[in-house]
């Protein structure tokens, strides 16, 4: 009775968020179509429509977090969107439009009403904005000098209603015959639950402190700023700060600059990925940086995956066999790892057709290699032949795809495969049977 009263009363805010999401889609579908009608009738290539980036940042911001979420990630896509369209959604990964002071000062004075104000300074104007939070600059009353994380005031409630919106969708979307058999609910409730936790930000602090620990022996130096647990709460997050940062793009770097740059980011990567199995999913321009030695600062630790080991071991022996041009054993390792296998799958005809697919591209740059467009032709041969995997694997691929995007710029003939070779062979993965790679 409980549950069934406490739905009803969440019901009419449902009602209202999806009635604003669809005004805000179809008001402004409406002005980009019309635009990109327009331009069409002129004959005019400047017109702008889809390539209007800046209206794509006004509608994302109106819609809210989980859309700004969405305008990040595809801002680091450059190598497949126009400049026109990632510029102005860069801007959302820190800049977006922050809460007035009030009720910032008033977040941050409620998570500390049990306990003495811990600050001797604080700026209440941001030093940087996101989707989720504002991080402010403050000095504790010892003397340090501290980042200061703040969950933004009422985002929870927006947030959760657009999980329940996206979770109906999914439902619906599972409906359409070509899709009846994936897994999309599975797969919500594994992403979306991800993306729910970035509000959890005691949860985060405690992602920072095993990331440190994680990166100590990486190969490449990367810094991490140590939290201060004891001023962390679930809406606020207090870090070391990190001064005299700048952007996470090639600049005026010479050429050994940018490809050292590359390899730092994928072998942190991939020793995240394929060693630790803490995966930070979120590495976009608001939360990757350089110090003034170019050296990698890794800020933000809101969206952090710990991977089954099962899907380490099984995404780390599909990367190295697709860079040994390996198919059959990549296909063969998807096969074991599916959550279900269709009573009518093509087995051998699977195998077959990931073998073609990975033969085109093994031992690609990273300027021929579209890891994104090969994850579609993966996922879309998995849908045909009734292979469903495990939805934990779209975190790693995720992590990925948006460092895939960042570090094209820095040097296209770096090979995006060989470089995770070193990192897979020295795994030390105990295993009950033989790798596919040793096979």
């Amino acid at each position: 009775m409980t549950t069934t009263t406490g739905r009803l009363a969440r019901l009419p805010g449902l009602v209202l968020r999806c009635a604003r999401v669809g005004v805000i889609v179809f008001g402004y579908g409406l002005v980009i179509a019309g635009s990109a009608v327009g331009a069409r009738l002129r004959g005019s290539p400047d017109g702008r429509g889809l390539r209007d980036g800046d209206r794509w940042v006004r509608m994302l911001t109106r819609l809210g977090p989980s859309y700004i979420k969405i305008g990040q990630l595809l801002s680091t896509r450059r190598d497949l969107l126009p400049d026109e369209v990632t510029v102005p959604l860069a801007r959302l990964t820190d800049g977006a439009r922050p809460p007035g002071r009030r009720r910032i000062e008033r977040a941050v004075r409620h998570a500390y009403r049990d306990r003495p104000w811990p600050f001797r300074e604080f700026e209440w104007t941001p030093v940087a904005a996101g989707s989720i939070a504002t991080v402010h600059e403050a000095v504790t009353v010892d003397g340090r000098r501290v980042a200061v994380k703040v969950r933004r005031p009422g985002i929870e409630r927006v947030m959760w209603q657009d999980f329940t919106l996206t979770s109906a969708a999914m439902r619906a979307l599972g409906l359409l015959p070509r899709l009846r058999r994936m897994p999309f609910k599975l797969m919500h409730g594994q992403v979306g639950g991800a993306i729910l936790r970035q509000l959890d930000f005691e949860a985060e602090a405690r992602s920072l402190t095993a990331l440190r620990a994680n990166m100590t022996g990486a190969a490449g130096k990367v810094t991490i700023p140590a939290p201060v647990p004891e001023l962390c709460t679930p809406e606020i997050v207090v870090m070391d700060f990190i001064g005299d940062l700048r952007r996470f793009e090639p600049g005026e770097l010479d050429g050994d600059t940018r490809r050292s740059v590359q390899r730092a980011v994928l072998g942190t990567v991939y020793e995240m990925l394929f060693i630790d199995g803490l995966v930070h999913c979120d590495l976009h321009p608001g939360n990757l940086y350089f110090d003034l030695n170019a050296d990698l600062v890794m800020l933000d630790a809101g969206f952090v995956i710990r991977l089954p080991d099962p899907v380490r071991r099984s995404f780390a022996d599909f990367f190295i066999n697709m860079a040994m041009g390996d198919g059959w054993s990549c296909a063969q390792i998807v096969i074991e790892s599916a959550a279900e296998v269709a009573d009518d799958c093509d087995l051998d005809g699977f195998r077959a057709a990931l073998g073609e697919l990975v033969a085109e591209t093994s031992g690609a740059k990273s300027g021929e290699f579209d890891l994104a467009r090969f994850a579609g032709r993966l996922f879309d041969l998995q849908r045909r032949f009734g292979l469903f995997p495990a939805p934990e694997f779209a975190f790693p691929l995720l992590s990925l795809l948006v460092i895939e995007g960042m570090i094209k710029g820095f040097d296209s003939d770096l090979d995006f495969q060989a470089e995770a070779i070193p990192v897979l062979r020295r795994r030390n993965i105990p295993r009950d049977a033989p790798s596919a790679v040793e096979r």
